[in-house]
């Protein structure tokens, strides 16, 4: 077996894992985004700009619907908190979001264009605000792949497969955005009073 073939049989492998926490959020027949499941209790994260204060239906990777709850939202960070009445949901290991380095392999999953569960490959630019968000505080992941609409709200992996990021904006070509882990947990722990069991 070459090189090649055991990195393409692994990254498959790790997207495989990672679609089975991915969701589908929709409004009617209209999709608007993805989502990650984040406990397995039926805690789902996602984009504010995704559900704008609403409560989208929620697909899961196994086609079972449910009705959803808006738990939180913070428009400031893109980030927005939904509940549904499951157990027993897949999730994804979480990652380090404060020790990704340029060059770093990622993968974002979403639904771009209504192509479900796709999987787009690209590298780490930066960890930070962005040079075009001069006098905002507000850190991003900037990654080397072109986000489409239905990417955002779903999860960004590093190269072993844990959640690094939520797919959030692309600022440009072939540049995109995730909100880093690390500030998604603030945001839970902040709104929800919920600390993840997982280490980052």
């Amino acid at each position: 077996m070459t090189i090649l073939t055991s990195l393409n049989n692994e990254l498959t492998a790790v997207v495989a894992d990672v679609q089975k926490s991915l969701v589908q959020l929709t409004h009617g027949r209209r999709g608007i985004g993805a989502g990650t499941i984040w406990h397995e209790d039926g805690l789902i994260l996602t984009n504010a700009h995704v559900v704008q204060g609403r409560t989208p239906k929620a697909t899961l990777w196994d086609g079972r619907e449910y009705e959803t709850t808006l738990l939180a939202s913070d428009d400031a960070l893109d980030v927005a908190a939904l509940s549904i009445d499951a157990t027993d949901l897949p999730t994804i290991p979480l990652g380090d979001s404060q020790s990704l380095s340029p060059g770093q392999w990622v993968t974002s999953v979403g639904h771009p264009w209504g192509v479900k569960g796709a999987a787009s490959f690209g590298n780490v630019i930066a960890v930070g605000t962005p040079i075009e968000w001069n006098g905002s505080n507000r850190e991003m992941i900037q990654v080397g792949i072109q986000l489409r609409p239905g990417h955002s709200g779903g999860p960004m992996v590093d190269e072993y497969g844990r959640l690094v990021g939520i797919n959030t904006l692309i600022t440009g070509p072939q540049v995109g955005l995730a909100v880093p882990i690390h500030t998604v947990t603030k945001f839970l722990k902040e709104n929800l009073n919920y600390t993840p069991i997982q280490h980052l």
